[in-house]
């Protein structure tokens, strides 16, 4: 964190530069979130970057969480425990399931999705983030950086190959083509409505 009277001299001699004044108020001021609903409680981080924005370099999202639950992805039932936590206008057009995952709240109306017993079975979910990598994704948008960014990236950047099938195996923008492989990029925040 920077001392106060330097932060202040550069907001003074700076300001006129887009952006900045948010980007040097967060250093200044981390938001503290605390995390009470059904699957964490007391879980308490920071978030230090400004919201949507100093993404590590090479981590380019098409999608930004608040598309990705307009859109539909996770059945609906992903994040309707949480809505404290995170922006209200990303709940306005969610399409969100009231009891249990929905197949037909989906984008391309299909599940995509393991269940999280078998993300857990495989080692793919970190303590911090128990409902896996869409929630490691909603708090990295909103600033939260963690030591588990670079594996999480790196899974990201795993499911790129689901692109390359995409684009062999279907016409462009062909959306009945592979529409469960098309929903997973969906929940990857590839924009897979384009390939």
């Amino acid at each position: 964190m920077l001392p106060r009277s330097f932060a202040v001299y550069l907001r003074n001699r700076i300001s006129s530069i887009p952006g900045f004044l948010i980007s040097l108020d967060i250093l200044m001021n981390p938001m503290r979130v605390e995390v009470n609903d059904k699957m964490q409680r007391g879980y308490v981080y920071l978030r230090t970057k400004p919201m949507g924005r100093a993404f590590r370099p090479g981590f380019t999202p098409e999608l930004m969480p608040k598309q990705m639950l307009e859109l539909g992805v996770f059945g609906g039932k992903y994040m309707t425990d949480c809505r404290e936590e995170f922006p209200a206008s990303w709940f306005k057009r969610a399409k969100l399931s009231p009891d249990w995952a929905r197949a037909s709240l989906n984008y391309f109306g299909v599940n995509a999705s393991q269940p999280l017993a078998e993300w857990r079975r495989k080692g793919w979910i970190h303590p911090e983030d128990p409902r896996g990598w869409f929630q490691w994704y909603c708090r990295y948008y909103c600033g939260r950086r963690s030591q588990d960014d670079l594996r999480q990236i790196a899974r990201w950047r795993a499911v790129r190959r689901h692109v390359a099938q995409l684009k062999k195996h279907c016409k462009p923008r062909d959306l009945n083509c592979r529409r469960r492989q098309r929903q997973a990029l969906l929940h990857w925040a590839y924009d897979s409505r384009k390939i």
